[in-house]
């Protein structure tokens, strides 16, 4: 009982931001800020206040790293293995072009920029699969500062508000079609929110699409997690001039288990609609409580000390894809039948 009551003042200041993220998200228009970025950057600004205030610290140091990893968990329920299939040999190819290009620039960005392997994988990330989501999830599996998942999560919000505005007439004035259309928002764009907004601007058609494509490419979350958590326990291997071999078991990051549980249970079609629903929600809630808690322990003087670099490296792998992604979509669409 004493270990939930030093705990539940942290969670519920969480839970609180969380609320009011979400509320500011409805009144904002088309969805062009998620509730989750909100949450981070009100937090960010309650930092210097919370800061005077240990008792907060246990609950707020819990909800960024328990509640983080069962809302990741919860979300599988909008994912199904089906939407693999789903989006086709088409969705897949592209895939593969936009993957390459973001952790290709990612690394030569990280070497022409001088940034850290943490910070620069964060950034392709974020590029690659799912935005804050994404970030969120592989941030504490390597172990990187609260203020570079704070960064690598901004970065990439103004980026995603350009998109929403300027994609669908962008299309419009290349003359995309749906599927076109839909395949390029699907792989480009960065977070769910403005991928939806995005695509629906253009046509209910490209909304589903580009919708598909994208929780597609939330799946790419789990290998991409494994491969990062053996990158980061080789390198703390060869720093420590460790000689022993390293442990897939201690590595490994469970929770990823529980996330693809959840998507098999999904992929059953026994779940109502109305449950999928309402556990969407919930895992929106939670990442938006953890998000709120990394915002809590950092402050802005620390992400603005990151320099000016990593942004523009954010800048640079964004708009790489986007254009590979135009382009290939258009080769795909012509040649691959």
């Amino acid at each position: 009982m004493n270990h939930d009551n030093h705990h539940l003042p942290g969670i519920i200041l969480s839970v609180v931001i969380a609320a009011i993220a979400y509320g500011i998200s409805l009144v904002l228009p088309a969805g062009i800020l998620g509730g989750t970025l909100i949450a981070l950057i009100l937090g960010m600004l309650l930092n210097p206040l919370i800061n005077r205030y240990e008792f907060l610290d246990k609950g707020i140091n819990w909800t960024s790293k328990k509640i983080l990893r069962a809302g990741i968990i919860i979300g599988g329920i909008t994912l199904s293995f089906s939407q693999l299939i789903q989006a086709g040999k088409y969705a897949l190819i592209l895939l593969f072009f936009t993957l390459v290009t973001s952790f290709g620039v990612g690394y030569i960005c990280k070497k022409v920029f001088k940034i850290n392997w943490k910070l620069a994988s964060l950034l392709s990330v974020s590029t690659a699969i799912c935005g804050g989501t994404a970030v969120a999830t592989l941030g504490p599996t390597i172990k990187t500062k609260n203020r570079d998942i704070a960064y690598a999560i901004s970065a990439t919000f103004i980026f995603d508000i350009i998109t929403v505005i300027a994609f669908p007439w962008i299309g419009r004035l290349l003359g995309l079609s749906d599927t076109g259309y839909g395949l390029w928002i699907g792989t480009a764009v960065n977070d769910t929110s403005s991928v939806v907004a995005a695509g629906y601007a253009f046509s209910d058609v490209a909304g589903m699409l580009a919708t598909i494509v994208k929780l597609t490419r939330t799946l790419f979350i789990v290998p991409i997690v494994l491969i990062f958590s053996w990158i980061y326990a080789k390198k703390e291997a060869t720093t420590s001039q460790a000689v022993t071999k390293v442990s897939i078991r201690k590595i490994f990051p469970w929770f990823i288990l529980g996330f693809l549980a959840v998507v098999g249970i999904r992929s059953t079609g026994i779940v109502p609609g109305n449950i999928v629903t309402g556990l969407s929600f919930l895992s929106k809630l939670f990442l938006s409580m953890a998000l709120a808690a990394i915002g809590l322990k950092t402050s802005f003087k620390e992400v603005a000390g990151v320099g000016i670099k990593p942004m523009i490296a954010g800048v640079v792998i964004d708009s790489s894809v986007v254009f590979v992604s135009l382009f290939a979509q258009k080769w795909i669409l012509h040649f691959v039948k």
